[in-house]
């Protein structure tokens, strides 16, 4: 009896070793999933010729959701950037651009955009739905950064709190180099349909990368944060200006119109936050419409270094 019980106890050991391997090794494979998944979610490349960047002293930088658009109506927007007036746009951040979707002929718009404009360029998407991540048919939409000057250090970042049905937002962070200044650039896309409260913490993302960085460096953040509530507007605007950031765009200039059940709704949802920039213009585009988002721009100078003591 006694041999028996301790055959039964080395059994059950051995099975209790054997089911903990296989939960290790099913997060493993699915840690190397989701990292194999985020690799597709990342592109970045250059068009086959680069223009020659504007003045350096003088950095134009525009952002626009561009609403997926395609077509002709993509085109409109390469011809507005194109001819959006002097000087030529260095940076600029793009949020919901298409890479991969039906609606949108399943073309690259992102390295298509980049060779339109002569750019290099960046883009990032976000992770489907955690129940359909693996039947997705076609990626989200994804968020872009294309530049005069090569990109590097380029970062994915996911932000905090799922939306609705776990779908998930992307900010993407690379950095140029203009004579011997290097600028950290991001564009972000924010969560409509989050509490209020969290929304904060989805901005904090490219704040906290930020962070990895010296603390002089000049910095843009830039995209559509959704900030649709008054009280949003005052968050993103504390937020930003406790990290060392201004912008030149005043709080009650709308960046977004669409028509709802026969009323004009605007809202404040896109922003230009700039670090260690002096900002010596800027405008909100209403003649683009496209897009049921406006592109907004500034042109910047870089800051005077802080004296020594």
């Amino acid at each position: 009896m006694l041999c028996f019980n301790n055959l039964l106890r080395r059994f059950f050991i051995r099975l209790i070793i054997v089911l903990t391997l296989m939960l290790l090794n099913s997060a493993m494979a699915d840690a190397q999933r989701t990292a194999q998944d985020g690799d597709k979610l990342l592109e970045s490349g250059r068009a086959e010729k680069i223009l020659a960047p504007g003045p350096a002293k003088e950095i134009k930088i525009v952002s626009y959701n561009i609403r997926w658009r395609s077509g002709k109506e993509l085109q409109q927007i390469v011809d507005w950037l194109k001819a959006s007036g002097a000087p030529a746009p260095t940076i600029i951040g793009l949020q919901e651009v298409d890479r991969a979707k039906k609606r949108s002929g399943h073309e690259n718009h992102a390295k298509a955009l980049a060779e339109n404009l002569g750019m290099h360029y960046a883009w990032a998407g976000p992770d489907g739905p955690p129940k359909d991540r693996r039947k997705m048919k076609e990626e989200e939409s994804g968020v872009e950064i294309l530049s005069a000057y090569p990109l590097g250090d380029i970062t994915r970042l996911v932000l905090t709190t799922d939306g609705p049905g776990g779908r998930s937002r992307v900010a993407l962070g690379a950095t140029i180099k203009i004579g011997d200044t290097a600028i950290r650039i991001y564009t972000i896309h924010g969560e409509t349909r989050l509490p209020l409260w969290q929304k904060p913490d989805q901005w904090r993302v490219v704040l906290d990368d930020l962070a990895r960085f010296p603390k002089n460096i000049p910095a843009i953040g830039l995209g559509d944060f959704n900030t649709w509530e008054l009280p949003a507007i005052d968050q993103v605007r504390k937020l930003f200006t406790n990290a060392g950031f201004t912008t030149p765009l005043p709080d009650d200039e709308p960046t977004f119109a669409r028509r709802v059940l026969g009323f004009d709704m605007k809202l404040k949802l896109d922003w230009i936050w700039l670090r260690g920039l002096k900002p010596q213009s800027y405008g909100i585009d209403r003649s683009l419409k496209v897009s049921d988002h406006l592109p907004l721009w500034t042109v910047v100078t870089l800051a005077d270094p802080p004296s020594r003591p």
